[in-house]
């Protein structure tokens, strides 16, 4: 079979190729004419500027009101909780005081960290506790007796007495680890500060970029340091303050020799040599301290997990073999 037709078949009725050909020339033409008109058209530099600033002072007005709309809800509800632990007269008191030393000794150093902490130390032995009771008395999801549940909800109320101050005091044993592992290397950077020349304050913000990266908390209190030297008035009260958030004994060593140095003019890399080598050799020991107990920690788990599984191997076969005889008996 052949198909014989041609472009006219295809049309609709009534349409002939010169209408097509007619039709597709004014188009051609008119985008033709439109594309050359926007390219050729100048466009006003200030009024497309003007629309670009237009547009960034919306988004910045936007950013700014939602910014602000979260501050004053955190500043609200902050600041409904400062007045009800003032009111109750919580910020005021000595243990307050301890607390916010623990506080900055684990790293929190926030002017609402008291607060934030306290608020929590009253919330959650109400939270666990109501928790536990609705798990067991709602839920019943622990099936014992009456006695015992109500033993299980006060146990949950005294572990959320004493939650957050397990939580700082692992967050401040934590921060000591971390100090302590990064004193020697900064201390070393210092020496060599020290000896090209540089003023304290100077190689301890240079100490500070250094250390960021290797160790972030001696950096963070190191450059904590080295601005407080540059404006408290009393540069001993900046040494203190440094033995007061830290409170370990090597720091505490450090911030002595810097006070002497301060106040005597001895020779800061000498002292701070010393202090190295004393450091080094301290944590030596203790590795060998450790390496020490070894065999002693190791007791307990070798007689409870090694010795049964080296039994089973050995004295498996004889028991196998022999129990055939002691069948036949």
């Amino acid at each position: 079979m052949i198909f014989d037709f041609t472009f006219s078949d295809l049309l609709p009725p009534g349409v002939t190729p010169d209408d097509v050909i007619v039709t597709t020339s004014s188009l051609i033409a008119f985008f033709t004419v439109l594309a050359v008109w926007y390219g050729l058209l100048a466009k006003s530099q200030l009024s497309l500027r003007g629309s670009q600033v237009i547009k960034r002072q919306e988004t910045l007005r936007t950013g700014l009101i939602a910014s602000k709309r979260r501050e004053e809800r955190q500043t609200s509800a902050m600041g409904f909780a400062s007045r009800t632990m003032e009111k109750l007269n919580l910020l005021r008191t000595k243990e307050a005081d301890k607390i916010k030393a623990k506080l900055s000794q684990a790293g929190y150093r926030s002017k609402d960290a008291l607060v934030i902490y306290l608020v929590t130390k009253i919330i959650l032995p109400f939270a666990f506790g109501a928790a536990m009771a609705f798990a067991v008395y709602g839920l019943e999801l622990i099936q014992v007796q009456p006695l015992m549940k109500i033993s299980l909800s006060m146990m949950a109320v005294l572990l959320g007495a004493f939650a957050p101050e397990l939580w700082v005091n692992n967050a401040v044993s934590k921060r000591k680890a971390a100090l302590q592992k990064g004193l020697p290397d900064a201390l070393d950077l210092l020496v060599i500060c020290a000896e090209a020349g540089l003023s304290v304050d100077a190689a301890l913000k240079r100490v500070s970029r250094e250390m960021l990266q290797a160790a972030p908390e001696i950096g963070a209190e190191f450059a904590l340091t080295a601005v407080e030297l540059s404006f408290l008035p009393n540069r001993r009260e900046a040494l203190e303050n440094l033995i007061e958030r830290t409170d370990m004994p090597s720091i505490r060593g450090v911030a002595n020799t810097l006070i002497q140095t301060e106040k005597y003019g001895t020779p800061l890399a000498n002292s701070l040599r010393v202090l190295t080598k004393e450091f080094r050799t301290e944590r030596m020991l203790k590795a060998e301290e450790k390496a020490a107990k070894l065999p002693a920690t190791l007791t307990v788990p070798m007689i409870g997990f090694i010795l049964p599984s080296l039994f089973i191997v050995l004295l498996g076969p004889a028991v196998v073999r022999a129990l055939p005889n002691l069948q036949a008996l």
